[in-house]
């Protein structure tokens, strides 16, 4: 993607004058966020945007700390912001979907109408609302997901290696964008959508913003991503707190994978071929690992001699060298790369165990959130 990116740039389409600019509908689901509400509603509010032209609505899915007192002062202050502090848990989904049918009747959808996805953890720069709505001067555009940024790595987590992921990611997704304008799957935690385009997650989906995505790009439009949007997030240095939450989104993207499966019929075009290469196949990994191990084991015990090299090399990647860093762990010893490989297993398992939790079948789409830094 990097080679066939090169020399790209987006379309310079953009908003210019002040009376220009869409309407934006900040749409916010919360649950237990007492940690991190002000300072969110204060990144809210502090936005460089045209403030007759933003509004917020916030659902509070049933919080049980001071999430809904936050937010109602807040409110009290601010008639831009609709708060509903729901008392019976439905999901993030269940929320967004609520608030979508809520405003309809004073903001109805419309292409000069814009909606700004965005989780309570998630600070945004005061520019980044401006940086995303811009690009939707072009028709063409539907969807503008942003640049996340981690915060408060530490060399003692998995924190590095999971910035490492989201930030090639977001490298990734920004290329995508660049050669077919079918970046796939935005940053949950931030991201625009045409309010035309928006379509009620169903019940009991566990990943939301990548159903939103792909049932936008059956209606038609590009969605892109914007580097200079900068938004900000605390990343996780606990393995196993990381391992709960990549459980569950593995086993919504099989969910996914299930519902838009027709977009993977051969050939490819430009949007099968990046759902594919970037998701399918990745979420298929831990079968190619499982594949690799067994059949090098296999031809180990037909004293195959490159296969049993390759069985040893495999063993020492997936079992040797996580024990090894767990050991070191404990000695405060801190090296990356046998880090990095202990987070590539572990959320491979993860992946693994979402499969079979979605096999199983999800009964709800509830789940705690986890830990902020």
């Amino acid at each position: 993607m990097k080679w066939l990116a090169r020399g790209k740039q987006s379309k310079s389409l953009y908003f210019q004058n002040e009376e220009e600019w869409p309407e934006v509908t900040v749409v916010m689901s919360v649950y237990n966020e007492e940690q991190v509400m002000e300072k969110k509603m204060e990144c809210l509010l502090a936005l460089d945007y045209p403030k007759e032209k933003l509004h917020l609505y916030i659902g509070s899915d049933c919080s049980s700390d001071q999430t809904n007192a936050i937010i109602s002062r807040f409110a009290e202050q601010d008639a831009r912001i609709h708060f509903f502090p729901f008392t019976q848990r439905r999901g993030k989904p269940g929320v967004i979907n609520e608030l979508v049918h809520r405003m309809k009747d004073h903001r109805p959808p419309a292409s000069n109408h814009i909606y700004l996805l965005t989780d309570a953890n998630v600070i945004l720069a005061e520019n980044t609302l401006r940086q995303l709505v811009r690009h939707y001067k072009d028709p063409e555009v539907m969807l503008v997901d942003a640049n996340m940024i981690s915060t408060g790595t530490r060399a003692e987590g998995i924190s590095k290696s999971e910035d490492r992921y989201v930030s090639s990611e977001v490298q990734l997704k920004h290329r995508e964008g660049l050669v077919w304008g079918r970046m796939i799957g935005p940053f949950g935690g931030c991201y625009s959508l045409r309010s035309t385009h928006y379509h009620d997650v169903p019940p009991r989906f566990l990943v939301d913003d990548f159903y939103i995505t792909l049932k936008a790009f059956e209606q038609g439009g590009k969605a892109i991503n914007d580097l200079e949007a900068f938004c900000y997030e605390g990343v996780s240095h606990d393995i196993w707190e990381e391992y709960r939450r990549k459980k569950r989104i593995s086993a919504g993207n099989f969910q996914n994978l299930h519902t838009f499966r027709h977009l993977l019929k051969l050939p490819f075009d430009s949007l099968g071929f990046a759902f594919f290469s970037h998701k399918v196949l990745r979420w298929l990994g831990p079968f190619f690992i499982i594949g690799a191990l067994v059949s090098s084991l296999i031809l180990f015990l037909q004293s195959n001699i490159i296969y049993s090299i390759l069985l040893l090399l495999q063993l020492v990647i997936l079992l040797l060298i996580p024990l090894f860093d767990t050991i070191l762990k404990k000695m405060n010893i801190h090296l990356q790369l046998f880090r990095n490989i202990t987070y590539f297993n572990m959320m491979n398992v993860a992946l693994l165990e979402g499969f079979f939790k979605y096999i199983k079948g999800i009964k709800n789409n509830v789940w705690e959130p986890p830990k902020r830094n």
